[in-house]
Formats: C-alpha cells, structure tokens, sequence
C-alpha cells in the first residue's frame, strides 16, 4: 500500500491521520496555484524517500472542515502531525525547510514492511541540529528568530524588532522558534543566547532587542547591514529569477486587477511554469521596471531576461502560436 494519499473524503482522513500510529505529513493545496504545482512534486519525492511516513494529499476548498481545523490561510502549507497533534507548520513553497521538518519526525521510524527476520530499516536520519542551526542563520544576510511572523508576532519583544528593522528599511528573513521546539532550545546553546528574539548578521549573532536597540542608536547597526545593491541590478536579477517571470499586481492566488488575473489566467491555461514579482509590494522596483525596459504598463511577461510585453501582446502572441513557439524554444 502507498504512503502517498490523495484524500477523498472525511472518513478517509481519520483513518490515516486521526488514528495513525505513525507521522502524517498533509500537503494543503489548490489546482489554481503554480507554487503547488511545483511543491507537490517535491512531496511525493519526500513520499518516495521516507516511506515509513505517510504523506496525505488535501486539496483545501474541498475539505474546509479540515482546512480551518489547522488554521489554512494560504496554499501550499504542509503539517506534520503526531499522535493526531500538529507538530510542525511549513508555509510557502519552501522545499528545503519542509525536507528537514519532515526528516526530524521521520527518524527513527520503521517501514511498514519490517518482517521478523529482516534488519529494520529507518527513515535517514535528520541532519545534525548544529548544521540546521548553521543553514538557517546564514539563510539570508539579516535573519531574524522571533516567536511569530513579522505580520503577526506573538510577543512584545518581537513586535518591537519587527517594528523597528522596518523603521530602519532592512530587508530580512525570519524564523518563527514556536513553530520549531528543536531550533528554539537549541539555538539558545548555538548563540549562547537564552532569549528571543535574536538577529543574525551574515550569520553572526548581533544580538536580541536591547542590544539593536542600543547599536541602532549610536549608528553601529546602520554600517552593519549588508549594502543594498543598486537598483538595476535588482531588477535584472528579478527578471531572470526564473525562465518566465510575471510581474504582476498582487499574487498568482489573489491577482489584484483584473490584467493580471487574465495575464495569470492564460499562464495557467498553458502550463506554464512561471515566478511572479508582486509590484504592489515594492514601489522602487514597481517605478524602477518602467523606465528599466522602457514599458509603461503592468503586468509584463519576460522570458529568459528578455521582456515579451504586456497582457495585449501575450494575447497576439498566443493567438498567433508564437507564443508557444517562444516558451519551448
């Protein structure tokens, strides 16, 4: 029998989940979203991997009894469950962090098919806390351990840090350590720091709230953040982030006008794997693009670097087959 599941009914998810005596791991997820796309198969390759575990594919508008009994706010989220207890939360199409989430619960756990006379076999062991710890500080140039998320921190002290690194314009990543007890007490002893929230600098601990407070006032912190790097450089890197790359408003999940819902609409009506830029989100590369390609207009479609147009001319091109010509090249 496979440990890859797609769900299709209630009763099916508490057979193997609600009474599993093994680790569950459910994929939230939804046809219309191309980052799901792309995280379902690096599911079922975990599901391949680590076959002691079982992996439960949920398309979320089908089951929201289910999805509103683990909080889904957006598509693709990944739980690990344990003895009918979520355990670990993964948002995003963040590949990595899902591998190392469900190796954590996968260790030491035996196949389905262990006989009496056969070795047991285990999935592979987790990487060592201390490298994990090593990868995720230095898994951007400013990162920061808070107890929540940067849109809804979950104490004081990491509402304060968030408050202020927008007050000073940095640009950061950030760990939630409630979502993870293995980092929260272990980085306490990687930093030899016993509280949160604490700042990583190019992998280096600056330190918790009292001690950026203290360096952004007498200027140390603003020569310690990374130099930005200048916006066209930016913009070219964002333009060949991947193959085809949409710039749109809003997101590919909630496009927010109706050129780039159309725009979204024809990509996924074709297949078509693509990154996205939110250019609501950041007004410098939203002004900076127009003038950068010489297009006046969002949303712009550009493929290996080179722009292809807006919503009217991807239109043509489709219309005229060149459009598929030009991806398949």
């Amino acid at each position: 029998m496979s440990n890859l599941i797609e769900l299709s009914s209630d009763a099916e998810f508490q057979k193997n989940v609600e009474t599993s005596n093994v680790p569950v791991v459910l994929n939230f997820w939804a046809s219309w979203a191309e980052p799901c796309k792309q995280m379902n198969d690096v599911f079922k390759e975990l599901a391949d991997k680590f076959p002691a575990v079982k992996f439960v594919q949920i398309e979320a508008e089908n089951f929201p009894d289910i999805s509103e009994q683990f909080e889904i706010e957006s598509v693709p989220s990944f739980i690990v469950v344990k003895n009918n207890k979520a355990v670990s939360r993964v948002e995003g199409a963040k590949a990595a962090e899902l591998a190392n989430a469900v190796a954590k619960y996968a260790k030491g756990v035996l196949t389905s098919n262990t006989t009496a006379n056969a070795v047991s076999q285990t999935a592979e062991p987790v990487r060592d806390l201390q490298s994990r710890l090593k990868a995720l500080t230095t898994s951007a140039p400013v990162m920061i351990f808070i107890k929540g998320t940067p849109q809804q921190p979950r104490c004081g002290f990491s509402r304060q840090l968030v408050e202020l690194l927008a007050e000073q314009n940095v640009r950061y990543s950030s760990f939630n350590i409630l979502a993870d007890e293995d980092v929260r007490q272990g980085l306490k002893e990687f930093s030899n720091w016993p509280t949160f929230p604490q700042v990583y600098i190019n992998g280096e601990l600056a330190g918790g709230l009292d001690i950026i407070k203290e360096l952004i006032a007498s200027g140390e912190f603003a020569e310690m953040i990374p130099k930005e790097k200048d916006l066209s450089t930016r913009l070219q890197e964002l333009i060949e982030k991947q193959s085809v790359m949409a710039f749109i408003k809003g997101t590919p999940q909630e496009p927010r006008c109706g050129f780039s819902r159309q725009l979204v609409g024809l990509l996924n009506d074709r297949h078509v794997k693509y990154g996205y830029f939110d250019i609501l989100s950041d007004d410098e590369v939203r002004q900076g693009l127009k003038t950068h390609v010489d297009w006046p207009t969002f949303p712009m479609l550009f493929y290996k670097g080179e722009l292809l147009g807006g919503l009217d001319i991807i239109k043509e091109m489709i219309a005229s087959g060149e459009f598929d010509q030009v991806i398949s090249a």
